[in-house]
């Protein structure tokens, strides 16, 4: 494996987080992420668990340091733990500093503890409400009480555990202290997500579903003592402190709030395409250098380089003049979050 500089992108950013999808299947249909009746691609055009450790070697190589794992549901895999086991060896040589994975818990109740003992410490798990008749619309397949007993399982393997609401108006706004409430009950820190215009849903409907996490702040500080936290979780959230509970409260605002200016990140697909930004349609292919040169990772070393160096500077994500601009084609699930 190449010793080499850490990646720079052209804006001098350092690329040391890099998100990994392993499967663009998934056990829900969450409504902002996927339609009902998903067209999944072929197995042969996945990576492989052989093909992905590679890859992500080759990064871990190139001086990446934090590596999350996303889907779709990332533990529908089958034989997924093989490849968490595999990744464990570069956190064991101080290669690595984390490895982590983004679920939405339906199967955290099976992985828990292998992942604890594959070296993952802290997990995000996504979850809008705690309402079981609204989880089921939202999530159109999925059922509230598996998660919950997926985030049980996963507190009692040591892992902690994050939970990600997407901030949905009409939908959550009504559950914002009912939410916030049970995470500090449970010492679950919270960051809420603006929703993306990711996927066919329509402009219509992403205006209608938009609550800016400015507003949401505001109606936490209402209740809270509200102070801002300089701490980075090497992602795109900012955090405060609520003085009266303690809590860490995360916001992740794409479109209130531009984050680009401090993007350290990647996004790999479960088909070897690499998204140098998740708001851009730009992209490369890693699968054909690593398909073509099984021995060799000198071409996909190249080829990692190549994409980096064509890095935006940032998306275009815009909600402000009452239509969606900088809208992605693309499933959230497609490319991993």
């Amino acid at each position: 494996m190449e010793s080499a500089p850490s990646l720079v992108d052209p804006f001098r950013r350092a690329i040391t987080y890099l998100r990994v999808s392993v499967t663009d299947r998934c056990d829900f249909r969450c409504v902002y992420c996927m339609s009902e009746n998903m067209t999944f691609l072929p197995k042969r055009d996945l990576l492989t668990l052989e093909e992905l450790d590679r890859l992500c070697s080759a990064f871990v190589g190139l001086g990446v340091r934090k590596l999350r794992i996303t889907g779709g549901e990332p533990l529908v895999r089958r034989g997924i733990m093989t490849f968490f086991n595999a990744m464990g060896r570069h956190l064991e040589s101080g290669a690595l500093d984390e490895l982590t994975l983004t679920t939405n818990g339906s199967q955290m109740h099976r992985f828990a503890n292998d992942l604890a003992a594959a070296g993952v410490r802290r997990v995000n798990i996504s979850l809008d409400t705690l309402d079981e008749r609204k989880f089921a619309r939202i999530t159109r397949w999925g059922r509230l009480s598996q998660v919950l007993k997926g985030i049980d399982a996963a507190q009692a393997a040591g892992l902690r555990v994050k939970i990600n609401t997407v901030a949905l108006k009409g939908f959550n706004e009504d559950e914002l202290f009912t939410l916030q409430e049970w995470c500090a009950a449970r010492d679950m820190d919270l960051t809420f997500i603006e929703v993306m215009p990711m996927g066919d849903i329509g402009n219509e409907e992403r205006l209608d579903q938009y609550w800016s996490l400015k507003e949401l702040r505001a109606r936490l500080e209402e209740r809270f003592t509200v102070t801002d936290l300089a701490e980075r979780s090497g992602g795109p959230a900012t955090y405060v402190r609520l003085h009266e509970t303690g809590q860490k409260i995360g916001f992740i605002t794409p479109l209130s709030h531009n984050f680009c200016e401090s993007c350290n990140r990647v996004r790999i697909t479960c088909t070897g395409e690499i998204y140098t930004c998740l708001g851009q349609e730009g992209k490369a292919d890693l699968r054909a250098p690593l398909r073509a040169h099984p021995e060799d990772d000198a071409p996909l070393i190249a080829a990692i380089r190549a994409a980096i160096a064509t890095k935006p500077k940032g998306h275009d994500f815009d909600y402000s003049r009452g239509d969606v601009t900088g809208r992605m084609s693309r499933h959230m699930s497609h490319t991993g979050g």
